[in-house]
């Protein structure tokens, strides 16, 4: 018999979200979805009432006991955009892109003095 958190993780999947997207948005650690998951763990009520706020479409009788439909009647599953976004979860998600791209930016500057580096051994391997 399924869990909640294994409902829980069908709806993510259903979501088209990452469990990772997911922990953002519903403001938990990272990794929370996939540990509860693998530890068959049960999920706290102070979590299924903030999943619920931000997903209001999710059906809370289908999500605890796997009954009706996933999604409640009448509800659109939209994504939200980033502007409908709570400004708490808008600077979340600007401080991971920011990170990424410091991380791309230092990668590329790594390769560029590597291969800077070569390019003057070359030369001066031919003087």
């Amino acid at each position: 018999m399924l869990k909640t958190i294994d409902r829980l993780t069908q709806f993510v999947k259903y979501a088209g979200l990452s469990a990772r997207q997911f922990d953002l948005s519903i403001g938990a650690g990272n990794g929370y979805t996939l540990r509860m998951k693998k530890n068959h763990a049960s999920i706290g009520s102070d979590v299924i009432e903030t999943i619920l706020r931000t997903y209001p479409q999710l059906n809370l009788v289908w999500l605890m006991t796997g009954e009706g439909e996933m999604i409640k009647k009448g509800a659109e599953s939209k994504t939200l955009e980033f502007d409908q976004l709570p400004a708490t979860k808008q600077q979340e998600i600007e401080k991971i892109i920011e990170q990424k791209i410091r991380e791309r930016q230092e990668k590329e500057l790594q390769k560029l003095l590597l291969d800077v580096t070569q390019e003057i051994e070359k030369t001066k391997s031919k003087e």
